[in-house]
């Protein structure tokens, strides 16, 4: 039953989270937002609002192993499962992929959030640090993306609808923000169900079960975007997703604490994720793509860290 719930919980969160977004691109397109501004805001926050919601829940819920292990351990299987898998199906050619700036950008941002744990528990001052850190990433990219002209055109906007009816947009937004909040309460509830049940901790559920989950929609675009020879829409999904994992969802989680970092998190599952993420170096500067071979290596690895775990 625990599992069911989780499932369904995880289910709801997914489909929630997509409304949501359509809607509130659709909306911010009416109400004159250019493409550029709503891109690095509307989408960027609303795909990553299921984890949002489930750290939220999670820190309301006294689950504060749930909460952590849901942003390192998704940023971990980000890496080793979003990238690995898909290379067993196809070559990805990061040679003609550049974003060497955003990936500095996540790795400072992984290097400030573990000295933050190492100062927790984490609370609103932790919390304000990262989302001022975040406000001044978006601005640079705004500015950036502004100078070069690019960014303007909503096609550049997966699934936007300018062209959407106002009583579609109201329906997807109520939909999305009642079924956020009741599916992140499935999944923790089931969460912590399925952690007592296998005599686990709540982190250990945090970092597999629950992370791996809300990892499940950056798998589907990285598995498309693989097949359509887009390197850059790999690694960006990647390196934009944990960016805000660490950044945006601990930082307004930290609003909801404190949250104690559990010990194994500053002995063990940060230096994972961090490790993890600079495996990528090779890539982003383009010293090779990501093979099969590569990609067997990623899911060994990520199959290890799993084993290690349970």
């Amino acid at each position: 039953m625990d599992l069911i719930l989780a499932g369904a919980g995880l289910l709801l969160l997914v489909f929630a989270g997509d409304v949501l977004v359509r809607g509130a691109v659709a909306l911010a397109l009416k109400l004159g937002i250019s493409a550029l501004v709503v891109s690095l805001t509307v989408v960027a926050f609303g795909t990553s609002a299921p984890e949002l919601l489930i750290a939220i829940e999670a820190a309301l819920a006294d689950a504060d192993g749930i909460a952590f292990g849901n942003v390192v351990g998704s940023n971990i299987a980000n890496v080793l499962l979003v990238i690995g898998l898909p290379a067993l199906i196809a070559t990805i050619r990061t040679k003609e992929c550049h974003i060497g700036r955003n990936y500095a950008l996540m790795i400072g941002a992984s290097v400030l959030f573990i000295a933050l744990c190492f100062l927790g528990p984490l609370t609103y001052w932790h919390g304000v640090l990262m989302l001022v850190v975040l406000c001044l990433i978006l601005f640079d990219a705004y500015r950036k993306a502004r100078l070069s002209g690019e960014g303007d055109s909503i096609d550049e906007l997966d699934d936007a609808d300018p062209d959407m009816p106002v009583w579609k947009i109201a329906l997807f937004l109520v939909l999305g923000l009642i079924g956020l909040p009741l599916g992140a309460n499935l999944l923790i509830d089931g969460a912590r169900g399925v952690a007592v049940a296998f005599g686990v901790s709540d982190a250990v559920i945090g970092l597999t079960l629950v992370a791996i989950g809300t990892s499940l929609p950056e798998l589907a675009t990285t598995v498309m975007a693989t097949i359509r020879g887009k390197a850059d829409v790999v690694l960006g999904n990647v390196v934009g997703s944990n960016l805000f994992n660490l950044l945006a969802i601990m930082g307004v989680a930290s609003f909801f604490g404190p949250l104690d970092v559990p010990l194994e998190f500053l002995t063990f599952d940060l230096w994972v994720m961090l490790a993890a993420s600079l495996i990528l170096i090779p890539f982003v500067l383009h010293w090779t793509n990501v093979t099969r071979l590569w990609g067997i290596g990623f899911v060994a690895l990520y199959a290890g860290y799993v084993w290690l775990l349970v």
